[in-house]
């Protein structure tokens, strides 16, 4: 095998499957070197038999503990010196309407999503030296950017992710060479409408035309037309880009959503912006300076 001293090293949760586990044997196929994250320590025997140590380092975590987060950065300073890509791709989805989704299985799904990748990012920071830079890929999906029914909480949790990785995103100081990247799956043959989705009960007062059990019978029964592949070759071009997007969706079904949701939202903008400019205090007006200022303050 070739010097691995200077590839590049990803540290990737939910690595023993879907996503994952195909973004896992594209790197360590081209020679970079990983962390894999798995909750079962045999889950990647396969992978572990075919390559040495030195290139692939195999971390038992649950991404509910903060604990076993700290000690997989840790293991991976004392085995690679360094990290130059993070992605956090763990979790799983909760379907059921709102009513009857029990308030632990709720916490849970958000804690998942969200507290998960959030504890992430200061280990990133601490096992790199300074200037060394790094991308962090949050894995979201298309229901991140648009909400659908009987997934309340999975997009509330990918919500709250997606905002958080802009608002560090924008923290972090531009000589510090570290950005978040939302990555936004649509649908991939992955087992997530299989083994990682939970269901709660359902609620006898939504029949079968409620839009929720529309919904169900949509998800369950469309065909994807993700190749899981070719997304893993994609979250790796894009890891390396000098300049790289906020968000990325990955497949044609995403790219459409969110296109359509982002229309939907500056068309409702556009009917109702007389309401909306109506409460500035008087001798404000609605005069372009007013958007400019706010269009410099975000850029």
């Amino acid at each position: 095998m070739s010097d691995l001293s200077n590839s590049q090293v990803w540290f990737i949760t939910g690595a023993s499957s879907g996503l994952g586990k195909s973004l896992l044997e594209a790197l360590l196929a081209e020679g970079s070197r990983a962390v894999a994250t798995v909750r079962k320590p045999d889950a990647l025997s396969d992978l572990q038999a075919k390559y040495k140590p030195e290139q692939l380092l195999v971390v038992t975590l649950d991404v509910m503990n903060p604990s076993q987060i700290e000690e997989a950065f840790r293991r991976t300073k004392e085995h690679f010196q360094r990290l130059d890509v993070v992605v956090n791709n763990a979790g799983y989805g909760l379907m059921g309407e709102i009513e009857m989704t029990p308030e632990d299985l709720a916490r849970q799904q958000i804690e998942v999503l969200f507290w998960g990748p959030v504890h992430a990012i200061p280990f990133f920071r601490e096992v790199n030296p300074k200037g060394h830079g790094g991308r962090i890929l949050n894995i979201s999906s298309a229901g991140g950017y648009s909400a659908n029914a009987t997934l309340a909480f999975y997009s509330a949790g990918k919500f709250a992710l997606e905002g958080f990785t802009q608002a560090f995103t924008r923290e972090m100081p531009p000589e510090w060479n570290i950005k978040g990247i939302i990555i936004e799956p649509g649908g991939f043959q992955t087992g997530w409408r299989d083994a990682n989705l939970v269901h709660a009960p359902a609620h006898p007062a939504y029949g079968p035309d409620s839009p929720g059990a529309k919904f169900r019978n949509m998800a369950f029964t469309t065909s994807y037309i993700g190749d899981i592949h070719k997304a893993a070759q994609a979250m790796i071009r894009i890891a390396r880009e000098p300049d790289p997007p906020l968000r990325l969706q990955l497949g044609t079904d995403s790219f459409g959503i969110v296109a359509h949701r982002a229309n939907a939202t500056l068309k409702e903008q556009e009917r109702w912006a007389e309401l909306s400019h109506s409460t500035n205090l008087d001798g404000f007006g609605t005069g372009p300076e007013i958007l400019e200022a706010i269009k410099e303050a975000l850029d």
